[in-house]
């Protein structure tokens, strides 16, 4: 048996909880809403479409969180969206009162779940709701990379004019303006993209794609919630059958490309403990500089954090 409760009920949950029916691998789905009834009726609505896709996992909704009861994975969506002109960073008090309250309530009913964590600003909400869990550093775990990559990887499909299937790709560092694509461990079907796009349109793509999230922002006025529900829903994927998938994820650093103690993204493998092994890349001084540039962005906003006492 298995059963995963998806916090947040907006846009971003509700795709994350549909893709993931879609899978078929889970027997329960929850969603939770301080909108009860919206949640309800989201979730009603994913299995009416159960019999029309062809898929058993049961979706159920509500606001009692008695309903998430022995949950193996949370995922927490909840939070405010971003706004035309709002940065994540704008999001900080609101989003972490959000992320602890929710944490609190989950581990009421559960008593060891794996949590990924979607709410943004996502690197100091993953450190907000581990630090309020009191969980092993293995079971929390924020979606980022994942979503970043997906941009990243779409981009490279249209500039070159072939499957985004064949593109493999891979980032580090924190969600946002400081991400750190690596084009030299960017392939298309194992051939480096070094060797199909040039440098002046890599680096332009490799820009749109740290603006990604504020690209769509400005286009629609509200956060996307289609590719980064269905990112998530890959992360749940690989922890339930144990795939042991490499995805960059935001994770805590304890001594890894010389970080402590800091949430960052890092390829890391996705299995039934959550965290089997956070991945060490050979990094170049620059990309290393990068990365721990980014780090300190990260690190800034969560000092400005514990300066409130949330947690």
């Amino acid at each position: 048996m298995s059963k995963v409760t998806i916090v947040g009920a907006g846009n971003v949950g509700a795709t994350c909880a549909n893709v993931l029916a879609h899978e078929d691998i889970c027997n329960e789905i929850v969603l939770i809403d301080i909108q009860g009834n919206m949640a309800k009726g989201k979730a009603l609505d994913t299995w009416q479409q159960a019999p029309v896709d062809g898929y058993s996992t049961r979706v159920t909704g509500g606001d009692d969180y008695a309903l998430t009861a022995n949950s193996d994975i949370v995922i927490i969506t909840a939070g405010i969206p971003r706004k035309p002109g709002m940065s994540r960073d704008d999001l900080i008090s609101t989003n972490a009162k959000i992320v602890v309250s929710v944490t609190q309530n989950i581990l009421k009913y559960t008593k060891n779940p794996i949590i990924i964590v979607v709410s943004n600003p996502l690197d100091v909400m993953t450190y907000a709701c581990w630090k309020a869990s009191g969980l092993s550093d293995k079971r929390v775990l924020g979606m980022a990379g994942v979503l970043d990559t997906a941009r990243y990887r779409a981009f490279l499909a249209e500039e070159i004019g072939c499957s985004p299937k064949d593109i493999q790709a891979m980032l580090m560092g924190g969600h946002g303006d400081t991400m750190v694509p690596l084009p030299r461990y960017t392939t298309v079907s194992g051939i480096p993209v070094t060797e199909l796009v040039k440098k002046e349109r890599l680096d332009a793509i490799i820009e749109r794609t740290k603006f990604g999230g504020g690209e769509l922002v400005n286009l629609m006025g509200t956060s996307a919630w289609y590719a980064p529900g269905a990112a998530a829903a890959q992360m749940a994927v690989s922890i339930l059958k144990n795939e042991n998938r490499i995805y960059p994820c935001c994770v805590r650093m304890n001594g890894q490309y010389k970080l402590k103690d800091i949430f960052v993204g890092a390829p890391v493998k996705l299995g039934k403990k959550g965290i089997q092994e956070i991945i060490k890349l050979r990094l170049k001084k620059d990309e290393l500089e990068l990365l721990h540039k980014s780090a300190e962005a990260v690190t800034e906003i969560v000092g400005a954090l514990d300066k409130m006492n949330l947690i």
